[in-house]
């Protein structure tokens, strides 16, 4: 990982440090704050006598006391509890998080990524544009399914992310985007997609220490078109071989608001005997991947496992229970990103991969008005742990 304490940041920041986990991502916005707390006590201790501390620089938490409190009707409200007036403020928001409730007349009603996202923009106006500069962290970014038109369809992740820019937000902050060319609807505002391959490496790597990386025992593998890229950047940063499925569909009926999938092709070297990793930005279902490696065990592959930076598991976890059962799955990665249920973490075949040091050099990294663009790009810290892999050395 990019440590901290190797980033030597020359600039003051933009302005002092606010963090706002909204309701939904308190557990990770914790972890994220504590090492926020840690590297800027640290800094002030090791600070030279002439170096410039600003007030407000070290504190014991940097969360902002914000709430979004429900009437009996479901309506809601946005409400900062503290000044904001030209504070660095981050956002952070899991739209997938359908664990909180609220009363509605009466009834139990659970938060949809739709209720999440007002839950955003009602922080957002409450702020008031008091802030210095306002930074939203999506992890999942909202709509981002719904991105392009097929036919006469509406486009909702563009809008989503103009409704944000039009309402003061300086820069967005997302991980492993469905498509990232949505950025072109805010062409004028920062937008960063993130993804976690560095993670996914390392975390299998500490989970099977027995994997040998090259062409000749390992291959990545995109489950369709759209994840050809992070199935090709994985290989070439591992510097072994990728293959493809592609979805053969037909296009003479509808199920379901799409013409349903015949059959999934595969393009690509022989994997027989050898270990492979499908790669993707989500688990929804569950269907396409569990199809996919079903057919990768028929062409007599060794260990699969699937890594995906998204575990929405729509569908429950029995069906990786029986895949895995069944010797057809090795072990599934994602990462913590959005809510985990107790029975996800608890599962053997799951591998966690924690982002909260990630997103919290992130945002120390922005507030110091610093470039990212070291963090974005992981394949020298890949390089250097399958370096320390290969030499016997614990990462």
């Amino acid at each position: 990982m990019l440590h901290r304490s190797e980033r030597t940041f020359e600039n003051i920041p933009v302005g002092p440090l606010g963090f706002i986990p909204v309701n939904g991502c308190q557990e990770l916005g914790k972890k994220v704050d504590d090492y926020l707390v840690k590297w800027r006590n640290e800094a002030a201790e090791n600070a030279s006598p002439q170096g410039l501390i600003l007030e407000d620089y070290v504190k014991d938490s940097y969360i902002v006391d914000a709430k979004v409190p429900r009437f009996g009707s479901g309506e809601a409200k946005g409400i900062i509890n503290e000044s904001v007036r030209g504070k660095d403020i981050y956002i952070m928001v899991d739209v997938c998080n359908y664990s909180i409730t609220y009363s509605l007349s009466g009834h139990v009603n659970r938060m949809s990524p739709d209720d999440h996202f007002q839950n955003l923009k009602r922080v957002i106006a409450a702020i008031g544009g008091k802030a210095r500069r306002i930074n939203v962290i999506m992890p999942f970014l909202y709509e981002s399914r719904q991105h392009k038109r097929s036919s006469r369809e509406s486009l909702d992740c563009a809008l989503a992310l103009q409704e944000l820019v039009n309402m003061g937000v300086d820069n967005i902050i997302t991980f492993d985007a469905h498509d990232p060319r949505v950025q072109n609807a805010i062409p004028l505002h920062g937008f960063e997609t993130v993804r976690p391959t560095y993670q996914f490496i390392k975390a299998l790597l500490r989970k099977h220490p027995d994997l040998k990386i090259d062409s000749d025992h390992l291959m990545a593998i995109s489950p369709d078109e759209g994840a050809t890229e992070r199935a090709v950047y994985m290989a070439n940063v591992l510097g072994i071989d990728m293959g493809m499925f592609y979805k053969r569909r037909d296009y003479s009926r509808i199920v379901d608001g799409r013409n349903p999938i015949v059959a999934h092709e595969f393009l690509g070297s022989s994997v027989e005997g050898k270990d492979v990793i499908i790669i993707d930005d989500m688990i929804s279902s569950g269907d396409s991947m569990l199809d996919v490696a079903k057919q990768l065990k028929d062409r007599k592959t060794n260990r699969i496992f699937c890594a995906s930076t998204f575990g929405l598991f729509t569908n429950g976890l029995e069906k990786f229970d029986k895949a895995y059962e069944e010797g057809i799955l090795h072990g599934v990665l994602t990462t913590n990103l959005i809510y985990q249920t107790p029975e996800l973490l608890g599962r053997e075949w799951y591998i966690n991969c924690d982002l909260s040091k990630y997103i919290a050099l992130i945002i120390d990294t922005l507030n110091h008005d610093g470039s990212i663009s070291e963090i974005l790009d992981p394949s020298a810290r890949i390089q250097n742990i399958v370096k320390k892999y290969n030499n016997g050395e614990k990462n």
